[in-house]
Order: C-alpha cells, then structure tokens, then sequence
C-alpha cells in the first residue's frame, strides 16, 4: 500500500509539474502542490520503506522533473511563447517640420534647460542653450543637433 501512495504522488506531482509548464507559467498553485507532492512523495519513502526506497523516490523524481524540463525545451511551446519581433523604430520629431536655426517662437513652458515651445504652429521639446528661460517667453532656434532644438532667449 505504502508504494502505490508513492507511485501516486510522484505521478501527481509529474502531472501537476506538466501543468505547471506548459499551461500555467510562472510560480502558481499547480507548481507549489507539484512541489508537495514530489516532496512528500520522498520523505514517506524513506520514512516508510527506508533509505534505498527514499533514494530511488528521489532519484525518480528528479529524473521525471529533468525529463519533462528537457521535453518542455526542445518542444515548439518555447518557440511560440518567444518574441520574434525586434523594434528597429528611431524616433524623429522634427521629420517635416521644417525647422532651422533663426526661426522664432514661444516657450510654453519654463524651459529649466528643458521644456516646450511652439515653433509655426508645433508643439517640439527645445533645451536652452544656457539660462532658464520663463514660459511665455519669445524665443529663437541657435542650432538643431542630433534631433536636438537648441534655443535662446530674444
């Protein structure tokens, strides 16, 4: 009787392992009770039959965890649970607004080297070239480096 306990919870313990995989990834029920299980499964074993029992419950549960590791990583569950995309997305906020150096606008903002500005009807983010310079504040592009509108104070 004591081995067909064994027997039953090392398989519910591959079971729930499985589940644990494949259906629901990540720490869970499933993997916590696949844990007791196996657990649980070992110490009856070498608290019921004795050592060489205990030993090869132990060594049948790990070679049944290894197992479906193995079985789980060279399926195709992997694969369709990887991202195959890469962003190869490069922002560009000035793309055809027609910016260049000496157009004037307006801060909106407080620009404490950096804020926003309206220049010909757009919104852009500007960095001062050097003083804060207060919201409401007419202002001119010095230079555009790097995506970067560069301003001053008029």
């Amino acid at each position: 009787m004591s081995t067909l306990i064994i027997v039953g919870l090392i398989i519910a313990g591959l079971l729930l392992f499985v589940i644990e995989v494949f259906l629901i990834p990540g720490i869970s029920i499933a993997g916590l009770a696949s844990a007791g299980c196996l657990l649980y499964a070992v110490i009856y074993a070498f608290m019921e039959l004795g050592t060489t029992a205990g030993i090869l419950t132990l060594t049948l549960s790990a070679i049944g965890v290894a197992g479906i590791t193995i079985w789980f990583l060279r399926s195709k569950t992997v694969d369709k649970l990887s991202l195959k995309k890469s962003i190869d997305y490069r922002p560009e906020p000035l793309k055809g607004l027609n910016l260049k150096p000496v157009d004037e606008g307006i801060a909106l903002t407080r620009l404490a080297l950096i804020g926003n500005a309206e220049f010909n009807g757009h919104i852009i983010e500007v960095r001062s070239s050097g003083d804060f310079i207060d919201e409401k504040s007419k202002i001119r592009i010095e230079r555009i480096l790097n995506g970067v509108v560069m301003v001053e104070k008029i």
